[in-house]
């Protein structure tokens, strides 16, 4: 990654941030687009004093913003986006403005700057009703939620975009990412650091719907990992493609919930006795995730070295340190 210049929309973001990290680590200059929406300042502020990096504060939904960020870059790795399927159901103007007026605005700034390489979030939840496990790339059923309506748009458009542009591009199904900075605050918050912000508050974490409700869920480090691999060289093959990005194994929310119970439960001895709650489930919702990632393995090189069990020890233990 050394001296090339990267874009990363949406890079104050929980991803994004540690996306921002690996690449200046690795001597990359960086850009970072990001309108603080749901992006928090202070996970970039640490590179505030880097040479490599800059700031640029703005919307995605701003098209020559967007042109003006994607200058001289030599790849874009797209992360910007409005998350959560329940805010989806209750605004879809909002999440089809973002993620797919936002989405289209990005691409199209980097086809007009010669842009070589342009790689994306995309989403487990662009499955749908598809009954089949463990998912495979082929096979996609009918959309549950218009955040899954926009991030089947957004494959589309990139299918399209390289297809017809010649733009390299590269689609990541990322599967129920988890880490630290993850913010367990709001309404729409992902229910790992949900979990974790209530157990820490000595309350009993809720589970919408049943406890075996499963997920693959995903150490940040494998997400991260995926996108410099997707940077890199690669075959022809690879590119005009969507992977699922995943570690391959199912953990049920009962599951989650004694993990992160037990890892908490290390440090402060009255989380272990904590019982669950369980809720209605959430409309859009479906009950079980489990990806295939022989593709990924085959054609961008991806071996996921972090599994659940360490990732969420890694998650409890910085939460304790920083969230008490």
């Amino acid at each position: 990654m050394e001296k090339q210049r990267i874009l990363i929309t949406g890079g104050a973001g929980f991803i994004g941030s540690h996306l921002v990290e690996a690449l200046l680590t690795r001597g990359a200059e960086v850009i970072v687009l990001d309108n603080f929406m749901t992006g928090k300042r202070e996970n970039v502020a640490v590179f505030s004093e880097n040479a490599s990096f800059r700031l640029i504060e703005g919307d995605i939904r701003d098209f020559e913003l967007c042109r003006k960020a994607v200058e001289g870059c030599d790849a874009v790795l797209h992360e910007a986006a409005l998350g959560s399927v329940p805010r989806s159901m209750e605004n879809p103007q909002l999440s089809f403005e973002v993620n797919v007026q936002g989405f289209c605005n990005v691409i199209e700034a980097a086809r007009r700057a010669g842009v070589k390489r342009f790689v994306f979030a995309s989403s487990s939840s662009v499955y749908g009703d598809e009954p089949t496990l463990p998912k495979s790339e082929e096979r996609v059923g009918r959309v549950l939620s218009p955040y899954a309506l926009t991030k089947r748009m957004n494959e589309e458009t990139a299918e399209l975009y390289g297809r017809v542009f010649g733009l390299e591009t590269i689609g990541l199904r990322y599967f129920n990412v988890f880490g630290a900075r993850q913010d367990p605050a709001g309404a729409y918050a992902a229910v790992i650091p949900k979990f974790v912000s209530a157990l820490l508050r000595h309350t009993s974490p809720v589970i919408n719907g049943a406890g075996t409700i499963s997920r693959d869920f995903t150490f940040v480090d494998n997400v991260v990992q995926a996108n410099l691999l997707a940077l890199g060289e690669l075959p022809d093959a690879a590119f005009n493609e969507c992977y699922n990005i995943a570690f391959g194994d199912e953990t049920t929310l009962d599951e989650l919930f004694l993990e992160l119970r037990t890892a908490l439960g290390s440090w402060d001895a009255a989380v272990s006795a904590i019982p669950v709650c369980y809720g209605t489930a959430r409309p859009g919702d479906i009950p079980h995730s489990l990806a295939r990632t022989e593709k990924a393995r085959k054609l961008l090189g991806y071996v996921p070295e972090v599994d659940v069990r360490s990732g969420l020890r890694k998650t409890a233990e910085w939460y304790y340190r920083n969230w008490r």
